[in-house]
């Protein structure tokens, strides 16, 4: 394992400060900006479909493009723009620009997707793909196989995969920014192990511009990241997943992205499995995601973001120990198996006692009219 030195720490460093100041001294200027351009989030209301809305006052929205301001400043002093990260950009500012728009007109979830995928397959297209996976070596000997003509689709997906996902988990104050600086710290550690400066830059100008943006968001929040800043960020994370994660060559390499990015991984997948299974539209916005699940349990929204904090960094350094420890690999795995499966199970048996629920809800409904109508005729 290569150890990385404290010239390498110190430009990080440097770019996380710069990115986390640039977008604190915006951000006043992008809530201005959101509220003259009419991009403001409303309460929710009970039993509609803004019920999810979880604030109380109407939050200005937007709050991404500081972040976005502040990334990009640290990326122009101290990484030197090729092919490959001149196509990154130029989609992230597709996805920024179509975040904005969305912010203040609500684009169709389609509509979104498509060009969600143009942006994917630009960044791929300029050298950001994923072009082999972790394998066996007992089903191939080389330890890896070749996606060939496949990289690109695989590529594509998986940034448009990472991108809705840190958008879904965008639902308390605070969480989506926090759990992307986790997860941001955690890449910046293997990069610079693995001497990649180009990925622990990129990711420590994430973190710095989450950072800078968090007392903004932090409960009660006085402005949201929205699409922005949200679909930015998961962008953001996955193509510094295809350039440093996969790479790592190890039979346990392919796991590591998925660790790494595991909490919103988990939470769109359960999401869409939820909707599907109860024949609804795998894109359908409603209350099926983790931490809204949390919150029916009972938890409040501070509580609830702060187990999810925890989760995300219990994820993140299991994702540094498969890269980088090799002695440990199979340890924090296997615990992190047993975790999601204790996690599942739980959520599992929580549905079945709400379902339980709902049903003697319905049963004393049905008992109550029976009742009423035998009392009126009988009179």
């Amino acid at each position: 394992m290569k150890l990385f030195n404290y010239q390498s720490m110190a430009i990080v460093v440097a770019a996380l400060l710069i990115s986390m100041v640039v977008t604190m001294v915006m951000m006043p200027l992008v809530r201005r900006l959101a509220l003259r351009l009419g991009a403001i989030d409303m309460p929710g209301k009970v039993g509609t479909d803004s019920e999810r809305h979880l604030h109380t006052t109407p939050t200005p929205r937007m709050g991404g493009l500081a972040i976005f301001a502040g990334f990009l400043a640290a990326m122009l002093t101290f990484v030197e723009i090729n092919l490959r990260l001149g196509t990154m950009l130029l989609g992230a500012v597709i996805l920024v620009v179509l975040g904005m728009v969305d912010d203040v007109k609500n684009l169709s979830a389609g509509f979104k997707l498509v060009v969600q995928v143009a942006a994917a397959s630009i960044a791929a297209s300029g050298g950001n793909m994923i072009h082999y996976l972790s394998a066996p070596r007992f089903l191939f000997e080389s330890g890896h196989l070749d996606l060939g003509i496949w990289a690109m689709p695989v590529t594509v997906f998986w940034i448009v995969l990472i991108t809705n996902a840190v958008n879904l988990i965008d639902g308390l104050d605070g969480l989506a920014a926090g759990v992307s600086v986790i997860s941001s710290i955690c890449l910046v550690v293997v990069a610079l192990v693995y001497s990649d400066m180009t990925v622990a830059v990129l990711c420590g100008a994430l973190a710095g511009g989450c950072v800078g943006f968090l007392p903004y968001n932090i409960s009660p929040a006085r402005i949201f990241m929205g699409d922005t800043g949200s679909t930015f960020i998961g962008y953001v994370l996955a193509l510094a997943s295809v350039q440093g994660l996969f790479k790592i060559y190890a039979l346990i390499s392919f796991a590591v992205p998925f660790f790494m990015l595991g909490l919103p991984i988990f939470d769109v997948c359960f999401a869409v499995i939820s909707r599907v299974s109860h024949g609804e539209s795998p894109m359908k916005a409603d209350r099926k995601h983790v931490h809204y699940r949390l919150l029916d349990m009972g938890l409040s929204k501070q509580q609830t973001v702060a187990v999810l904090y925890v989760v995300s960094g219990i994820l993140g350094v299991t994702a540094v120990l498969l890269s980088t420890v090799k002695s440990l690999r199979w340890v924090p795995f296997g615990v992190a198996i047993l975790f999601f499966g204790y996690v599942a199970y739980r959520f599992y048996h929580h549905r079945r006692a709400l379902l339980r629920g709902e049903g003697h809800k319905h049963r004393e409904i049905r008992v109550d009219v029976l009742s009423v109508g035998h009392r009126e005729k009988k009179e």
